[in-house]
């Protein structure tokens, strides 16, 4: 019986750790298993669809009206596919989106209509990470069974030394393979 390839949904959203993504995607596609990515309109500030395509060796979906190569809802077509949903780096504005029942775009849409586990890998500065509402955030999508992985102590881009720094990405790779068992 051949050996079916696991289907790994990344989406990258708005955060300087989207360059973390890059070496992710290749993780995962050394792992021998279909990388899909999928970018927000502000992860596109931080790296290039380009990139993602050469390492995940498939399209990049981006926005939820682009038009397809042929006639495929893509927001369902990736829900259905996925056999996990990684954001990596997921930014405040992902997680209160994800955790209001906001659905705007493509990736929260795919995130909505996916059966398959979700691994949510957060990365801003200290005092985003720690406010009172995005802990909220965190905690409601806990309680509904979404998975967390960091964020660590580390250097942030606004310079300052703190939590907020996107989870080491093997741990993050680690964390995926084992939801995907």
């Amino acid at each position: 019986m051949k050996n079916i390839k696991k289907t790994v949904v990344l989406g990258v959203t708005g955060s300087i750790a989207a360059y973390k993504a890059c070496e992710i995607t290749g993780s995962l596609r050394k792992m021998d298993l279909d990388v899909n990515v999928i970018m927000t309109k502000e992860a596109g500030e931080f790296v290039t669809p380009l990139t993602f395509q050469t390492l995940s060796g498939n399209k990049v979906a981006a926005g939820i009206f682009d038009m397809p190569e042929e006639w495929d809802p893509a927001h369902i077509s990736l829900a259905q596919k996925a056999d996990l949903i990684l954001v990596a780096p997921a930014s405040a504005n992902i997680i209160g989106k994800l955790a209001s029942g906001v659905c705007d775009d493509l990736l929260t849409c795919v995130i909505f209509a996916t059966k398959a586990p979700v691994l949510i890998a957060p990365a801003m500065n200290t005092v985003m990470y720690e406010h009172k509402i995005v802990q909220e955030n965190i905690a409601k999508l806990k309680s509904i069974g979404y998975h967390f992985i960091g964020p660590i102590k580390g250097r942030l881009a606004c310079g300052t030394e703190g939590i907020g720094h996107i989870a080491r990405s093997e741990d993050i790779i680690k964390e995926s393979k084992r939801l995907l068992k």
